[in-house]
Parts: structure tokens; sequence; C-alpha cells
């Protein structure tokens, strides 16, 4: 490849980018097509003869860019989906650009401090133990696993057997205590780590899907020997956060008594509370448990895929990860490896997007952003509660809300609130998800992009409404919404 082709790519993909950005705060937030629509665009036999670069990304800019999900738009409320801050994206082009391996400090010494840096920022502004070790990850998911590993192994130490060397074959049980409410990736952990699904016992959960805690004592006073407890700030239904002072005491109690107990916190939703002071009570006593894990591209605004879980047991989490060879260049101290605290080999940098998310915003402005996602979610609850042809039934306690559609007479519920939820993702205004949550079907919102601002939420309430009075068969009803400045943005 020429020298000069570097120039011909960017020449292409600036102009590309910058269009994309433009049309953001306008555009449909998420495409109306079918695979078919997409498979006559892009799906072609492979050439024999290659196509020069700039062409290839021209055509891919032109060809795909109608098919894009808007994940960056001030209206994307689907799933728990972050935005890009301006300074995550100009990070992201560095590190394709520079594109490093960043599994070890030998082949990128830049990176790797960058990324040592970043997690000292991150265990320091969520309040969690200073010598607390941090992986990144690619999300959730693989956060929850590597925090379960080293909980796997260490409670398995503490009970005399050595999962490292001699695997889980003959190895004590492992009680893997979980709430009903629970996010699917636990279980998914449990799989990969050998404990499997049905090893974990559940414990009920309260009306937003917290612990309920004298179950959960109950439970783990009936229990004998290794024990993980998973713990959760922010549901992905209700956003509801479990009591972290009062779990942490039960779990000292069962330790006391001779079990090896450790408490982890799925934190993919909300970690990023801790990092507000007007949210202190619902993360009250979370710098007491074991392990948290949390997804970057969710509230912290950086790009995929980026997870992070951060352990308080140094040596466990190494332990757990860790790999030595001889062919590796590897530090003996004093140096932050990452290929010691997550599952990876080759990785790609990662931490380079968080460094810059938390140099734009500052402790101020990552506080001023998780409180500004709350205050959009109150909104929505208020906004949609006062039009008389919703339910809110989650407290909005962070940035989840959960709305059940009111039927016209004769309609059942849930294929209602389905066909609601489905006429608002047709609409193209704003983009939610649906869920089931106790049996019914719900409309689920989340609000996690540091764009949305009081113009966004009162232009999707409108839409909503608009699209559930169609669905109904009646005329829309008048709008109610203040339309307010524009939406704040952060320094």
């Amino acid at each position: 490849m020429q020298g000069d082709d570097w120039d011909a790519v960017l020449d292409v993909a600036v102009p590309a980018a910058r269009r994309w950005f433009t049309r953001l705060p306008e555009r449909r937030v998420h495409p109306d097509t079918s695979p078919e629509e997409i498979r006559a665009v892009v799906d072609r036999p492979l050439p024999d003869a290659g196509t020069p670069a700039p062409d290839v990304v021209a055509e891919l800019a032109r060809d795909l860019e109608p098919f894009i999900a808007a994940h960056a738009s001030g209206r994307y409320f689907g799933f728990v989906i972050g935005g890009l801050l301006p300074a995550a994206y100009g990070a992201e082009l560095l590190v394709a650009t520079w594109d490093q391996n960043a599994g070890l400090y030998a082949p990128t010494p830049g990176v790797t401090v960058v990324e040592e840096t970043a997690t000292r920022w991150l265990v320091e502004l969520l309040g969690l133990p200073p010598s607390a070790s941090v992986g990144l990850v690619t999300g959730g998911q693989m956060a929850n696993f590597t925090c379960l590993a080293a909980a796997r192994d260490q409670v398995l130490r503490d009970a005399g057997w050595d999962v490292e060397a001699d695997g889980l074959a003959g190895a004590p049980p492992v009680h893997l205590v979980a709430k009903a409410g629970r996010h699917v990736t636990i279980g998914r952990a449990a799989r990969f780590l050998g404990l499997g699904e049905r090893r974990i016992v559940e414990v009920a959960g309260d009306d937003q899907d917290r612990f309920v805690l004298d179950d959960l004592r109950q439970t783990l006073a009936g229990l004998s020997g290794p024990t993980i407890v998973c713990a959760e700030a922010g549901n992905v239904n209700t956003g509801a956060f479990d009591r972290f002072d009062a779990i942490a005491d039960a779990a000292e109690r069962h330790r006391a008594a001779g079990n090896p107990t450790w408490v982890h916190v799925d934190g993919a939703v909300g970690l990023l509370a801790a990092a507000s002071p007007t949210h202190a009570r619902l993360v009250a006593g979370l710098d007491r448990l074991d392990s948290w894990s949390t997804d970057g591209h969710k509230l912290l605004n950086v790009a995929y895929d980026c997870g992070i879980a951060v352990c308080r047991h140094e040596a466990a989490h190494r332990a757990a990860m860790s790999v030595r060879a001889d062919y590796l260049i590897q530090g003996d101290g004093g140096l932050r490896e990452a290929m010691d605290f997550n599952p990876e080999f080759s990785r790609r940098a990662r931490g380079v997007g968080i460094y810059a998310a938390l140099r734009q915003l500052g402790r101020a402005g990552v506080a001023a952003m998780v409180e500004q996602a709350t205050a959009m979610a109150r909104r929505f609850a208020a906004e949609l509660a006062a039009s008389g042809h919703a339910e809110v039934v989650n407290d909005v306690v962070f940035n989840q809300v959960l709305v059940r559609w009111r039927p016209p007479a004769g309609v059942d519920p849930d294929t209602y609130n389905d066909a609601v939820v489905a006429a608002v993702q047709r609409d193209g205004t704003a983009y939610v998800s649906g869920t089931t949550w106790r049996g019914h079907r719900h409309m689920r919102i989340s609000v996690s992009n540091w764009a949305t601002g009081a113009r966004d939420v009162d232009r999707t309430v409108t839409a909503m409404l608009r699209c559930a009075a169609s669905v109904a068969g009646e005329d829309a009803p008048a709008s109610r919404h203040r339309v307010a400045a524009g939406n704040p943005r952060l320094a």
C-alpha cells in the first residue's frame, strides 16, 4: 500500500464522519429496514480483484449509513446504550491509527501507562479501595466473568482447593447466590466458569428487584462452604440498587461462621452512580464488597467495546487471569500488565477512550452527566404518568424507566404494549425497547447518553403519545410538553 493511500482514505472517511455527526441531531434514530434490504445493497460475491481502498471506504459509507442505528443520538433509549463523548471519539481515531496490541507494556509502553492511569482514576472516582485491581474487557458479560473467576478461585482457595492447578473435578461445591431479577450475564458467567446455572441459589427480589434481605440472610444461614453472592447496582429493568451495607453485614456473618465468602456487584447499568454525590445513598456500603463490574460504553459514554472488572483482592484477580510464557516480556511488579487482569492476550487499547473521557469531563463533569441522566429519566416518568395513557411501574431512582401503556377497553395489555413499542420504533423519532417484567410486557426507557436533554425527552414523549393513539385508533392527544432550551453540553 502506498503512503499516499492513507491520505486518500482519510479524504473520504473524515467527510463521511463529519456528515454523520452533522446530521445526527435530526436523523431517524433507527432504520426501518429488513435483512433482505440490507443484503441487496452490501451482500455481493467476493471479488477476484481488489478495489482501491478509498473506493471501498466511500462505498461503505454510502451504502451502509442508511442502515446504521443512531446510538449516539440523544433520543436513543433502547437497551442500555450510551453515546460517545467527543474526546472519547477522538481517542478512538487515535487508537485505530496507532493500532496497538495492548496486552503488555513491552509492545506498547505509552498505551499501557495511559490505561494504568485511567484505571487508577476510575477506582478513585468510584470510591473503591485504592489498592483494587482493574481489568479492561469487552463488556459487562466478560467483566462479570472476570470478577466471578477471581471469586470462584479465591473461595475455593480459602477452602483448601487450588482450582487454577487442579480444576473443578472433586472440588468443594461453590454456592452462587443471586436474586430472581438478576441479569442474564450472571447465569452465563456461571456456565463459562463450570459452576452451572442450576447451581445458582435463588433469593427472592422485592417489588423493584432488589434482594429481599431477610430471605438473603436465611438463605446464607442454610448454606455451608464456599459462597459467592451476586448483588446489583442498577437493575436492567427498574434501575434499582441493592442495599450494599446490609449485604456486606450478611456476608461478614457468613464468613465469620467459617464459610469462605465473596460478594460481587454487577454494576453494568449503575456503578457510575458512585461518582455522583447526589446518589450517595444508593451506593452506601459499595466499597465494603469484593468485586465490581461495569460497562464504559454505557453511562461513561466511551466507544464499544469497553467493560471494566474491578477486584478488591489483586492477588486473587491476578491468579485467576494471568499467564506466563518464555517468549513474552513481562514485568515483575511495579507495572500494570493488562494480561494479568483480563482473559485476553491480544486486545485493543480500550483504556485510551476512558482516559480521554475522564480528561474531558473531570470529576465534576462525570457527576453532572450521571445526574443529568437521572433527571431526564424522571422527566420521562413525570410526563408519561401525567398523560394518563401510561403507568410508570418502577421507582425512578436512576436512569431506567419501566412503562406500562394503558390499553383501550377489551384490548390485551401485553399485545397493546408491544404494539406501542413497535410503533415508536417504526416512527423513528426515538428508539426504545420492550421487556417482560413480572410476567407482563412493558416499554423500557434507558437514558444513557450524555447528549440527552429536555428537548429530546419532550419530543420523544410527544411521539410516544402519537404512536399510542395510532395503535389505539384514537386521535393523538394535544402535546403538553414544554420545549426546553438546547441540550446541556458538558465541557
